[in-house]
């Protein structure tokens, strides 16, 4: 397994959130004196405090694996167009909970080609039509030998709030953190039809550790 470079164990989209949480819950408790509301401010801030965690993983020595960009349950593997290139791909889409982590991963290694971002609504990201009609943040990777591979962060019916950390022209490297989704969402991966698959509907995975396709 090849060492990540390490980042915050709690991403740091969520440190204002739980400082914002702890601070109020402790007004509650110690200066109001209103215990009840402290409890909900303090499991909202333990809930908040899980979600928000950003564990580093260790990539695969494969060098054709293509890892899964964030932890979740595989629910959708067909032929498709891919959204940037019009090519058509192998898109494997991976569903996230409110429990899973939500930072996303590079998949691959290779040159940021493309970073489209497509305002839209936000219907359950675990529908068909969450591909088309919600909000998303398509990023296209040309590797080194030219191929193209496209990963879109889909908003669901929570999340309302789309983080990219890249642009076009940068290096993103197998499992870089590129992004961030809360709360609840999705993200597709559009491969080369030639991709072989490793994954089936209903698997669950995780971030860098799991390899969704060999190319």
């Amino acid at each position: 397994m090849n060492k990540l470079p390490p980042y915050p164990i709690i991403a740091r989209e969520g440190w204002p959130i739980l400082t914002g949480l702890a601070v109020v819950a402790l007004l509650f408790y110690w200066v109001i004196d209103w215990d009840f509301l402290g409890h909900v401010f303090l499991l909202l801030f333990l809930f908040s405090f899980q979600f928000f965690r950003d564990p580093v993983r260790e990539l695969p020595l494969d060098e054709r694996a293509v890892v899964s960009p964030v932890d979740g349950r595989v629910c959708k593997v067909e032929r498709a167009q891919d959204p940037v290139t019009g090519e058509e791909a192998l898109k494997i889409s991976i569903f996230m909970n409110v429990f899973n982590v939500h930072s996303q991963k590079a998949p691959v290694s290779g040159t940021v080609e493309t970073v489209r971002y497509t305002p839209g609504t936000f219907v359950n990201a675990d529908l068909d039509k969450a591909s088309t009609e919600n909000e998303r943040n398509a990023v296209t990777v040309r590797m080194d030998d030219g191929r193209r591979i496209t990963f879109v962060q889909v908003a669901g019916l929570v999340a309302r709030r789309i983080l990219c950390y890249t642009q076009e022209g940068d290096r993103l490297e197998r499992g870089q953190r590129y992004g961030f989704i809360r709360f609840g969402s999705r993200v597709d991966v559009f491969l080369p039809t030639d991709a072989e698959v490793k994954v089936t509907i209903g698997d669950k995975v995780t971030g860098v550790l799991s390899t969704i396709a060999r190319i």
